[in-house]
């Protein structure tokens, strides 16, 4: 029999793609900004997967009280009335910001320590929801780290944009944990086909440098990059001056593998190429 999903979360990367990914179900978008959601039937569905938010890079400042309206409040209502309506789960896609760690290695042991107002909207979210947590009602909280794929925004548009333009990167030791867009869908489903509760940190299966992954997008549009050694002494000074822009691009930061699923549907270099648009 196929499930029936609920996105709330209209005009959502992830939630689109979501709905192109998940194969199988019969899945539909529903507006949160305006009241569309209030009026769904939630009843018919098997799931409700969450993903609207404000996010930190938004082409508008808000304020933190409606970061918490919407990251928080907004979501903790939807929740409810999921449960309300006898839905059977709720997933809810939080963030890796909640840990506040911006250089290092996320553990089990980590504790989540906030250092923005978008993790912490997320997390008092997270806490929030979890008190509706009964045994016909489960929460499912997903963590990932960056997204990236084909439609993508953020700090890998802007590595694709450098790879076509320049033809040198600095050849710096990094190590990020990351998950391709198709491979985020297929934990998802994943988790809705078994119905699995609690907190997920999935992840690729191998961790990526970002001179690796400039170089693999350099490569994947016919163009050679040059990796030199000239600027690791400024980047050095600038991680421990913890300027945020370098800590992002040149920074490690990874979950340890041992409190991830190691679950993987797409390859690194076939995800680089089609997020390129080359396969």
């Amino acid at each position: 029999m196929r499930k029936k999903v609920l996105i709330t979360g209209k005009d959502s990367y992830i939630g689109d793609s979501i709905s192109r990914f998940c194969d199988g179900y019969d899945v539909d978008i529903v507006d949160t900004v305006s009241s569309d959601w209030k009026n769904t039937d939630f009843s018919v569905y098997d799931a409700v997967v969450h993903v609207a938010a404000i996010v930190h890079k938004q082409k508008r400042k808000f304020s933190d009280e409606e970061y918490y309206e919407v990251n928080c409040d907004l979501a903790y209502d939807i929740a409810k009335k999921a449960k309300e309506a006898k839905v059977k789960q709720f997933v809810f896609l939080s963030t890796m910001s909640v840990y506040g760690v911006l250089n290092g290695v996320i553990t089990k042991d980590t504790k989540t320590k906030p250092f923005n107002i978008y993790g912490e909207s997320k997390l008092k979210a997270e806490n929030k929801i979890s008190t509706l947590i009964d045994d016909d009602f489960t929460v499912t909280i997903v963590r990932p780290p960056i997204v990236y794929g084909k439609g993508c925004k953020g700090n890998y548009v802007e590595l694709s944009k450098f790879a076509s333009k320049f033809p040198f990167f600095p050849d710096y030791e990094s190590k990020r944990s990351m998950i391709y867009i198709e491979n985020l869908c297929a934990f998802i489903r994943k988790t809705i086909d078994e119905r699995l509760g609690g907190v997920f940190c999935p992840q690729d299966k191998d961790y990526v440098s970002t001179k690796y992954m400039v170089s693999l997008i350099a490569k994947v549009n016919g163009k050679k990059i040059r990796l030199t050694k000239v600027f690791n002494p400024f980047i050095n000074i600038a991680l421990k001056m913890k300027i945020s822009i370098v800590c992002k691009v040149f920074g490690s930061l990874t979950y340890e593998k041992d409190m991830c699923i190691d679950f993987e549907k797409v390859d690194l270099e076939t995800a680089i190429n089609r997020t390129e648009n080359k396969a």
